[in-house]
């Protein structure tokens, strides 16, 4: 059986708030769908939606998403301004930079430039 990547969800407590952050890194309109599901649809990519639940984030996520940047600085800058968190420096490596961030929620995500760009 092969399946594709509908939607990718992030458990939270403040859906509305999440999805206007992550709709402006992803270049997406939010959708608040109700009062704990919204979502945005990036053009050219997958939907990432958030679900409100009761418990809060208690862990490191097991699970990040990675986004593409000509310049990990300058996103790294407007994704601080929405409301990031830069969690340590950005880190190059033989693969190219990367910046490690928490969004307004604490859930973690990387800006990520290749060496080849």
């Amino acid at each position: 059986m092969r399946a594709r990547i509908d939607e990718i969800v992030f458990d939270c407590h403040d859906p509305a708030l999440l999805v206007r952050f992550w709709a402006v890194l992803l270049g997406g309109a939010p959708v608040d769908r109700d009062s704990g599901w919204s979502f945005v649809d990036p053009p050219g990519s997958v939907r990432v939606a958030f679900q409100q639940v009761p418990e809060g984030k208690a862990a490191k996520n097991r699970l990040h998403l990675d986004l593409a940047a000509g310049d990990v600085e300058a996103a790294s800058d407007e994704a601080v301004a929405l409301g990031a968190v830069r969690l340590g420096g950005v880190v190059a490596d033989p693969q190219g930079r990367f910046q490690v961030l928490a969004d307004p929620e604490g859930n973690e995500f990387c800006f990520v430039q290749g060496g080849g760009e």
